[in-house]
């Protein structure tokens, strides 16, 4: 009947939800453990915050982010002084418009001597083929902090990038596409 499907899709969508939470706090957390303890806090963490999942899901899914974690792809982002979850607030002037309150929450920071590195973490089971294809408000959210960062780090090169956690795939956005979508920005607040 088509209430039963439109009930499974709903679970599924919230299973979906509920996973995309469960990988951001794994991915926030299990980096400033020390690595022979991360698998042993990946699963008791699972097991209560995903009790409703069976130990087979809450296995695949540790092991999925902590591969994440430790593929040498991803080492600077992981690497001893990045940040997770870093709160930015800033205000921008944005040509001919009115002066904007940005506001967010940035997935890891990575701050070294020369650059500054902004990752979101993405868990969609569909991630775009390349750059060019990324959400445009992924890459406006990006933008936006770019921009704050920018005014904290004038003397640094600062990239940003997706960390697409299905495709274990970091997407580097283009300082052109950035600049571009800023351009772009609507007028008045916006709360990236």
């Amino acid at each position: 009947p088509p209430n039963r499907r439109a009930g499974e899709s709903l679970e599924a969508r919230s299973k979906a939800l509920q996973r995309g939470t469960l990988v951001h706090r794994l991915l926030q957390v299990l980096p400033d453990l020390a690595a022979d303890r991360r698998g042993d806090a990946a699963r008791k963490f699972l097991a209560r915050n995903a009790a409703t999942w069976d130990e087979a899901e809450r296995a695949t899914l540790a092991e999925k982010v902590l591969a994440l974690i430790t593929d040498v792809r991803f080492a600077p982002v992981f690497a001893d002084g990045s940040r997770a979850e870093v709160a930015i607030v800033g205000r921008l002037d944005l040509p001919g418009r009115p002066q904007a309150l940005i506001s967010g929450q940035i997935d890891r920071l990575v701050v070294t001597p020369n650059e500054v590195l902004i990752v979101d973490f993405k868990t969609n089971h569909a991630p775009p083929d390349s750059a060019a294809g990324a959400p445009p408000a992924y890459v406006r959210q990006l933008a936006l902090y770019r921009a704050v960062l920018s005014k904290l780090y004038p003397q640094h090169g600062i990239r940003a990038a997706l960390l697409w956690t299905e495709s274990t795939d970091l997407m580097e956005i283009s300082v052109t596409a950035l600049d571009a979508e800023l351009a772009s920005t609507g007028r008045g607040d916006r709360q990236a």
